[in-house]
């Protein structure tokens, strides 16, 4: 396909280059613009870019966008697709842009407008009677844009600040094809599906109330769950060395003006007033690590020395950035801290990534690795950064593992290498991170005596495996649609007698189950088989055992796995010693 650049010179691409996808669905988002002041000529424009998976617009509506007028949105967009409208790029002086976009009755664009330097000239696009402010790039015409969908509706502040008015944003996806559309709506609807906060609430995990926005509930089977979780964390961390500690939730603002959190990211914490002093509720975990360490002194024969936290946290994040157990308020992070001498620090990068092997590897979970380098906004020397840069790609590089380049997205102490996980709809998520800080031990004057008798400052490592507990127990019931293996389930067989005089054989197996380990439960209603085992499945329970006159006489189970018609028939003893196995080896 033909793309106009953002310098106005045509050039070819396909829709498997980023460049050909994002103009395609750059320029959906302005058919779709088009169509909205077709339809609804008194809404106001402000914004509508490509983005990874499609588009979206914003809108200044009266009244927000409903999903049913997305339909007739749609019917304008093939229109305008139909009608082959050429897109053409040109300019315009800043005066006579504003002028041109006050005519038109666009105040967001203006504000846009004035944002620029007073001798910058602008770009717009045009297709037909439609004129959009716009760098681009786009394709040629809008019958490029062959197969589109607008998929929601959605709230958005001008500007992201909830300062500001709150607009209608309209999503949608693009594709060269129909067959390629068709195949995305199908993974979409199976995310619906899957979507973690429809499972939470069918499943009793977890529970979110306004009464505590971005703070999540766990309820009775999400606390099974999250232990479970936990109890594996405790395991691997002590088969690879981490000792464990605690940290108080609030520490004094000196702490944080030391560690640099006050003076950048005091925006995202909660503070308040303890005898007159200030005081912030911990935002991370590092700076409770650092006091620790500071507690005695250390020698070069100690590193690295592995502190593990469970540690509980609080950011301010946006009430409209809030998303289930995506994006909370309160949460867990499974955080380390490792301090260690400058030359140790391959080895230990090396080390940490083999853990997160055995961690992703045992949910199934492949990942990618980003490499997040020096942002504007950090404290510390190029020349440190630079040096702390080069130990993470080396680290990597090392074992054979490749690495992408995300440029000034680290820390505002130090890079870090971020591990993105893929689930089984192919979708991924930022999980675990290794971030490495040459700044905080010595804005703290930490010190470990080296093999030469002398005072030395270490270096810390910040490292995360699930990221936090909830936003990774979100991860997977996404990952698994609920269908959690049956050493993470939070039942993991259900006992169904068929009538009352086999309760007593039904005690017996369950008492069985539960003496080895296993989590299991009766259901004993006087409801029909067929009604229970199917409540059992809507609860995503792995096993079912049907106990009848005849198992109670044999000794043995009707066995049912959830995704299974067939009822299979075991030795009672054998069933449980089957089960015992699959969950102390975790089988997936």
């Amino acid at each position: 396909m033909k793309v106009i650049m953002q310098d106005g010179a045509i050039e070819e691409y396909t829709f498997e280059d980023e460049v050909g996808r994002g103009a395609l669905r750059h320029t959906a988002s302005h058919i779709l613009a088009q169509a909205v002041k077709r339809l609804y000529p008194d809404t106001k424009l402000a914004i509508g870019p490509s983005i990874k998976d499609g588009f979206y617009y914003d809108f200044d509506r009266d009244h927000p966008f409903t999903e049913e007028e997305l339909s007739a949105l749609e019917g304008e967009m093939k229109k305008i697709v139909k009608e082959n409208l050429k897109l053409t790029r040109f300019t315009l002086p800043r005066a006579e842009a504003i002028k041109m976009m006050e005519d038109l009755g666009e105040p967001y664009k203006v504000e846009l407008i004035l944002d620029l330097p007073e001798d910058a000239q602008l770009s717009f696009f045009k297709q037909g009677d439609f004129v959009d402010l716009c760098a681009g790039p786009h394709v040629t015409y809008t019958s490029a844009v062959k197969a589109f969908k607008l998929t929601s509706v959605a709230g958005a502040y001008w500007r992201g600040s909830e300062k500001n008015k709150m607009l209608t944003r309209i999503y949608g996806t693009a594709f060269s094809n129909k067959t390629d559309l068709e195949e995305y709506l199908a993974r979409i609807e199976e995310a619906k599906r899957r979507d973690h906060r429809k499972l939470g609430r069918e499943l009793s995990l977890f529970a979110l109330r306004d009464e505590a926005p971005g703070m999540p509930f766990f309820l009775p089977n999400g606390m099974i769950l999250r232990n479970t979780l936990i109890d594996y964390w405790h395991e691997v961390h002590d088969k690879w060395d981490y000792l464990e500690i605690s940290t108080p939730q609030i520490m004094n603002r000196t702490l944080w003006e030391t560690s640099g959190h006050w003076d950048h990211y005091k925006e995202n914490m909660y503070t308040t007033v303890i005898d007159d002093a200030d005081y912030a509720v911990k935002p991370m975990n590092c700076p409770g690590s650092i006091l620790v360490y500071q507690l005695e002194p250390h020698s070069y024969r100690e590193l690295p020395l592995r502190y593990g936290e469970l540690g509980r946290v609080h950011r301010h994040e946006l009430s409209g950035a809030l998303h289930g157990l995506f994006r909370v308020r309160c949460f867990t992070q499974d955080d380390a801290h490792i301090l260690l001498a400058p030359e140790q620090i391959t080895d230990e990068v090396v080390r940490i990534t083999k853990l997160f092997d055995e961690v992703y590897s045992l949910f199934g979970l492949p990942y990618r690795i980003e490499l997040s380098t020096m942002p504007e906004d950090h404290i510390g020397s190029k020349e440190d950064w630079d040096i702390a840069t080069a130990a993470l790609a080396d680290a990597i590089t090392s074992i054979g593992k490749t690495y992408h380049i995300n440029e000034g997205d680290g820390a505002f102490y130090g890079p870090k290498l971020d591990f993105h996980i893929q689930d089984s709809l192919g979708r991924t998520w930022q999980c675990g991170t290794i971030q490495l800080d040459y700044q905080l031990p010595g804005r703290f004057d930490l010190e470990y005596t080296g093999k030469d008798g002398e005072k030395h400052t270490p270096v810390m490592i910040h490292r995360v495996v699930f990221g936090s507990v909830e936003r990774f127990i979100g991860v997977i019931i996404e990952h698994f649609g609920g269908k959690f293996p049956t050493w993470l389930s939070p039942t993991q067989v259900k006992l169904l007698p068929i009538t009352d005089r086999n309760n007593e054989y039904t005690d017996k197996i369950e008492a069985m189950l539960k003496a080895a380990g296993v989590r299991a439960s009766s259901d004993k209603r006087q409801e029909k088989t067929g009604y229970k085992v199917r409540e059992a499945q809507l609860m995503k329970i792995p096993y079912m055992l049907v106990i009848g006159d005849r198992e109670a006489e044999e000794g043995t189970v009707s066995v049912r796995r959830r995704d299974s018609e067939k009822l299979v028939s075991m030795k009672a003893e054998e069933f449980v010693a089957m089960v015992k196995e699959e969950i102390e080896t975790r089988a997936k």
